[in-house]
């Protein structure tokens, strides 16, 4: 099948797949991780294939992180589709009831989004992560990853529609696209696709933002920042850093800017110092930077570039509101956090940054779907639309107006002696109805 076949047919089954009962959709996320253990020597051998062809074509080191799927990758999947299948279903919940008259009752209820097109670059594991939050959301996907993934892309979108399939859910509401023909037919599908969610470089991104006219969620960049506050703990600020800067730095909420207070920068810097070189972290700093510290002298760019390498920017500040100013004249509004000790100040920072996670007294690499408890995720967003930051089942499901009626007519309301709306707020559920 082409690739407007396959869209088709992705449509045809979701139908089916959004009805499906939370048992029918837990059978079959059970299954596909039994599947995954069971056919892990095959995965990774296609890995293998995979790793090997990258490293010939020169991919860069960041990107090879990003495509390994190894036994420890394996397991993380497995254990991300386990932790779904213990959330609750997100689809058929009652976010309001109301009376509009005796017997006329609206009903605003859950549904899946429909059909999910998910175009991302290097890493197998968000091609699990996306395919098992659409099935427990009742959403129907098409799957585009790198060329660089095609063999472990290819094995694993197999797998999970065998052993789904095998486990009761309609056949084909999960399909994979594999050319760049197909990515520019997807752009086209409008009537077809009805969320896009693009995973992968600032560019990759923009592109799809900037060439469809379906509905985009996702995010561009990952410009994230700490701002090390007078009143903060210094060697908490050390440890923090580090686990926001290195911990994973070829990731969206890895740490790229930290901004310090001048109060606290002659007894933080040095300190902050030492253990960047101890992992090899290269410092590009301000002009007041460099008078306490030996730094790399920061560019203008420096402040709104996504490294996702071994570098941080440094900036020292005089105060909370030019830290919050910097962040949000140079951040992407993604994740943004202060160390400090004031609540007051935290709370303040928190309030005034735009953006989409805001944290105290942690890392920002904890700005994740698993980590947060959303049965991972699809991807960040800093859109402000129906979901922001990261995206897990909630963020894939929208609602429907369910009515009620028994013989009720709109006539009946105006005229001379019209009945009247009672707009009572009701404490039930759609599904008692039935």
């Amino acid at each position: 099948m082409n690739i407007v076949q396959q869209v088709e047919s992705v449509k045809k089954a979701q139908v089916f797949l959004g009805a499906l009962s939370t048992e029918a959709k837990n059978n079959a996320l059970k299954n596909i991780s039994y599947k995954l253990k069971e056919k892990a020597p095959e995965i990774i051998e296609a890995n293998k294939r995979d790793m090997e062809l990258s490293r010939k074509e020169d991919l860069n080191e960041a990107l090879l992180k990003r495509l390994k799927f190894d036994e420890l990758k394996i397991t993380e999947v497995r254990e991300g589709i386990e932790s779904l299948a213990g959330l609750e279903d997100p689809v058929g919940k009652t976010l309001s009831a109301r009376e509009l008259d005796k017997g006329l009752e609206l009903f605003q209820v859950s549904c899946p989004i429909g059909v999910i097109g998910m175009i991302f670059e290097s890493r197998p594991d968000a091609l699990v992560q996306i395919a098992t939050l659409c099935l427990k959301s009742g959403n129907g996907v098409i799957l585009k990853g790198g060329h660089e993934a095609a063999n472990t892309n290819r094995i694993l979108a197999d797998i999970i529609h065998c052993a789904s399939v095998e486990a009761g859910l309609p056949e084909g509401w999960i399909a994979l696209a594999e050319s760049r023909e197909d990515v520019a037919a997807m752009l086209e599908l409008e009537d077809s696709i009805d969320l896009l969610i693009p995973r992968g470089s600032n560019s990759f991104v923009k592109y799809i933002m900037k060439n469809t006219s379906i509905p985009v969620m996702g995010h561009a960049d990952g410009i994230c920042h700490l701002f090390v506050d007078a009143d903060a703990d210094i060697p908490m600020a050390v440890d923090i850093t580090d686990d926001a800067k290195t911990q994973y730095v070829a990731v969206c909420n890895a740490v790229e800017t930290l901004l310090v207070d001048s109060r606290i920068a002659e007894s933080f810097l040095p300190e902050l110092k030492k253990r960047m070189d101890e992992k090899n972290v290269e410092l590009r700093g301000c002009e007041r930077t460099g008078r306490i510290i030996e730094v790399e002298a920061a560019s203008e760019e420096d402040w709104s570039t996504e490294y996702l390498d071994y570098i941080l920017s440094v900036k020292v500040v005089d105060s909370e509101d030019e830290a919050i100013d910097h962040i949000n004249t140079y951040g992407s509004g993604h994740t943004d956090g202060i160390i400090t000790s004031d609540r007051e100040k935290a709370s303040r920072f928190m309030d005034l940054v735009d953006s989409a996670d805001v944290l105290w007294n942690c890392s920002t690499r904890f700005a994740d779907g698993f980590r947060y408890g959303l049965g991972a995720e699809v991807g960040i967003s800093t859109n402000k639309i129906h979901a922001r930051g990261p995206v897990g089942l909630e963020g894939l499901v929208i609602y429907k107006w369910r009515l009620i009626g028994n013989g009720h007519r709109v006539a009946d309301y105006s005229g001379d002696n019209p009945r009247k709306y009672t707009h009572k707020q009701l404490e039930k559920r759609y599904n008692e109805e039935f």
